[in-house]
């Protein structure tokens, strides 16, 4: 591939570096030992290209680079020391020189290191992959979790018996075959069943979506999403304890509806009518139990999906780490298990790409909700959801967690955040606008927000975009 001057141009437009593309300035010299590392990092990341002699802060002017002014010996000294070919491209952009390093993917199921170090990115940082990465890299090739067998050597009958085929089809909006034949190979054409020599068996994808009985199955029947409700605000006394037995797909709705139930409510006053509202909207709910299920790590034995219910938030947890940074789930995604997800949306139980997260953000601000709380604890990924809080009652991490996420969801639907947009997320008044600079100044200093370098440079006016960005 040859990069033109034009194809630069196009880079810099990007709003951000991506997993693929990342910009240096380097204006008169570039770290070897930096550079091996950068390389290895976008390697594992899938390959792309480090582009140096661009500013990577926007607008990202081309400044010019004098780095690496003999491109053949570079290659040969990158190849000793990462053990695979970079190539590397000079441009005579009008602006300046431009170097580019083209880096391959890594092969599949191996991960590259430099001295050791198993490397990706982390914002501007390069970081150690974690073990659960690296597992997940070396197992490539290896049928997934979902892909192994749940039971074998069946009949038809046993198929149909096993797995709640009518709600498939209702979901699917297909009309229910008229024979067992053809029931059993839309199932297979899904690959939920396979077929051998007139016998039948059920992987685990097609168990832990269409099983009538989780427990009929040994090999899922711990990934069934359990409810627990307590009494209080703490885990000190129980109330109930319930574990699920559908399949994800077949007893979606009616987990939902479960959980909705055991919600406490809360007695509210609109245009003089008093009535109950639950702590949580159903529609937060449903995205994100839908989330959990289909991004848990099914790796993990012995752990399942779980709701916790409190008098005062929802805590929904999956096994796993997530592959998306916590702080990037409004505005990124990427699946852990794209064929599962694939099938949910198909289902109607989930939404298009990330945008399930953004619908909790969003109807948390227009209820004026305290922002729900995206954490990675030991082995899982838990959100909090919390129940209606006046402002005056929610602390200094609440406000700037909101202010974080609003300005993310601002960015998402293509505007930026303003202290009048964040007072409005708030609901309080002109009168507030001290209190809500207070709150972007802190989030500015916690590295979470920006000035937008667009907006003009004027208090009054100024606009805000994620740090990242």
């Amino acid at each position: 591939m040859t990069i033109t001057p034009e194809q630069i141009d196009v880079w810099r437009t990007a709003r951000s570096e991506t997993q693929n593309l990342e910009f240096k300035e380097a204006k008169t010299q570039f770290d070897n030992t930096k550079l091996y590392k950068y390389c290895v990092a976008l390697a594992n990341e899938g390959g792309g290209f480090l582009v140096l002699g661009i500013s990577n802060k926007p607008p990202r002017s081309v400044v010019g680079s004098a780095a690496f002014n003999d491109p053949v010996a570079m290659a040969a000294k990158l190849f000793k020391a990462v053990g695979f070919r970079v190539e590397i491209e000079e441009v005579q952009h009008p602006d300046g020189r431009v170097v580019v390093f083209h880096i391959p993917s890594r092969p599949k199921g191996t991960a590259y290191h430099f001295e050791g170090s198993y490397l990706m990115r982390s914002g501007e940082e390069l970081v150690p992959m974690s073990e659960d990465q690296l597992r997940k890299i070396f197992a490539e090739g290896q049928p997934s979790w979902l892909d192994e067998i749940a039971k074998k050597d069946l009949s038809g009958q046993d198929v149909i018996q096993l797995l709640d085929t009518q709600t498939f089809f209702d979901l699917l909006n297909l009309p229910y075959p008229t024979d067992q034949l053809g029931v059993l190979q839309r199932l297979e054409s899904e690959k939920l069943i396979y077929s051998v020599n007139g016998n039948y068996g059920i992987l685990n994808i097609g168990a832990v979506l269409l099983a009538k009985n989780l427990r009929n199955f040994e090999s899922v029947q711990r990934k069934a999403a359990r409810v627990v409700v307590y009494e209080r605000d703490s885990k000190l006394q129980t109330e109930s304890d319930i574990t699920g037995e559908k399949g994800y797909a077949v007893g979606f709705k009616g987990l939902v509806q479960y959980v909705m139930g055991k919600l406490p409510q809360n007695e509210v006053i609109e245009n003089a009518i008093r009535k109950a509202v639950k702590l949580v909207p159903e529609v937060v709910i449903r995205e994100l139990l839908a989330n959990a299920l289909i991004h848990q790590d099914f790796e993990f034995i012995g752990m399942s999906p779980v709701v916790e219910i409190y008098t005062d938030r929802v805590e929904i947890s999956n096994p796993g780490k997530p592959v998306v940074p916590v702080e990037r789930f409004i505005d990124g995604y990427q699946s852990r298990n794209e064929r599962l997800a694939d099938l949910m949306r198909r289902f109607g139980i989930c939404e298009e790409k990330s945008s399930g997260v953004d619908r909790v953000i969003e109807t948390a601000e227009i209820l004026q909700l305290p922002a729900p709380d995206f954490l990675m604890e030991h082995q899982r990924t838990v959100v909090v959801i919390f129940g209606p809080r006046d402002f005056r009652a929610m602390d200094r991490s609440d406000r700037v967690r909101a202010c974080y996420q609003h300005c993310v969801l601002q960015w998402v639907l293509r505007k930026k955040m303003t202290n009048q947009s964040l007072r409005d997320r708030f609901g309080l008044s002109e009168r507030s606008g001290n209190t809500i600079s207070q709150i972007i100044s802190e989030a500015v200093q916690q590295g979470l927000v920006k000035n937008d370098p667009s907006a003009p440079d004027s208090r009054k006016y100024a606009r805000y975009i994620p740090a990242w960005a």
